[in-house]
């Protein structure tokens, strides 16, 4: 069974090794992640971006009992419990297959994750244009026409790491 779980991101490593000795590594974690470049100060620094934020999945045969996950809540690093995960099995499934599905040979999400539409707006992560906002114009099979302001720009699509707003 699937579970959401909240960490405190000094203690992510300390926790997933928490959880890893107390299920023996009979444990899956996964916590889709972008791979972008920012640029800070005129430089570009490689960089890991979690979609979750502070969240990730965690499965376990063992995670129906009730026992077992009130036994988890006091693990050092943890923060919460997203409840009504045993409600939510087949989306947290149909999510984690969709995410699997874009990721890269290094295991990081591409733009395959989004799901890209006429007049809808994101923001760049990566490359020059980090941190603006753009809208599509056209989608063509591996190019996309945006709108960067006034600026009309027409780009391949795995090019750009970039995000929903």
């Amino acid at each position: 069974m699937w579970i959401i779980l909240r960490y405190k991101k000094s203690n992510f490593q300390f926790l997933i090794n928490d959880l890893k000795k107390k299920f023996k590594n009979d444990l899956e974690i996964y916590n889709p992640k972008f791979k972008t470049n920012l640029r800070v100060k005129n430089k570009f620094i490689t960089s890991e971006i979690t979609l979750l934020g502070d969240y990730f999945f965690c499965h376990h045969k063992e995670f129906n009992n009730s026992n077992i996950i009130n036994s988890l809540k006091f693990t050092k690093g943890l923060k919460d419990f997203i409840k009504g995960y045993k409600f939510s099995q087949q989306d947290i499934q149909d999510f984690i297959k969709r995410c699997r599905k874009s990721e890269n040979k290094e295991g990081y999400l591409t733009n395959k994750f989004y799901n890209l539409y006429k007049n809808s707006k994101f923001k760049f992560n990566s490359g020059l244009f980090s941190n603006f906002v753009f809208q599509i114009i056209n989608l063509q099979k591996n190019k996309i026409n945006l709108l960067l302001g006034n600026l009309k720009i027409t780009t391949e699509k795995e090019k750009f790491v970039f995000k929903s707003i």
